[in-house]
């Protein structure tokens, strides 16, 4: 008795799974079409670029870059990260929206970039450890709220500077 008890209650289950399944189905088809394609299209899509500049004197790193958002979607807000191969010396004070992720790691906030809009300007000027001769500088977006790029290229960069006090253009 007690396993003709499981075995009903067991295809209950796999019926009501069955029926479950069928009215997921026929939900999405009074709609108009597969679950695929409504996800996909429901989908934003932000393409933002980091351009600039790093120039390195004296010790000195001065960084100037712009974030911009070529849309077609509105991105809330997104982070920048600029990762330097020399350690920065301690104590320096950043713009707002800034923090050090480490002593090579600083990551800054870009707060609404609307798409194909104006973009958001940053400004560092820091000082290396000692007096490197060069360093790199990498440029990237960590994060950014929603949307999909599908052009990542444009915001991530490698940048090798040397103290000459040029600007490097990445």
């Amino acid at each position: 008795m007690r396993a003709m008890s499981k075995g009903v209650l067991g295809a209950a289950l796999a019926a009501l799974v069955v029926l479950g399944a069928g009215t997921a189905v026929g939900a999405a088809g009074d709609v108009g079409g597969d679950v695929v394609g409504e996800v996909v299209e429901a989908e934003a899509e932000a393409d933002l670029a980091h351009h600039g500049h790093v120039s390195l004197w004296d010790g000195r790193v001065g960084v100037w870059l712009v974030t911009e958002n070529h849309g077609p979607s509105d991105v809330a807000d997104a982070t920048v990260r600029l990762a330097f191969s020399a350690p920065m010396a301690g104590g320096q004070e950043l713009p707002p929206g800034c923090l050090w992720s480490s002593a090579r790691v600083v990551s800054c906030r870009t707060g609404a970039l609307p798409g194909g809009g104006a973009g958001v300007e940053l400004a560092l000027d820091l000082r290396a450890m000692g007096r490197p001769q060069e360093l790199t500088v990498e440029v990237g977006t960590a994060w950014r709220s929603g949307g999909v790029d599908r052009n990542p290229f444009n915001d991530r960069h490698r940048v090798l500077v040397l103290a000459t006090g040029d600007p490097y253009v990445f």
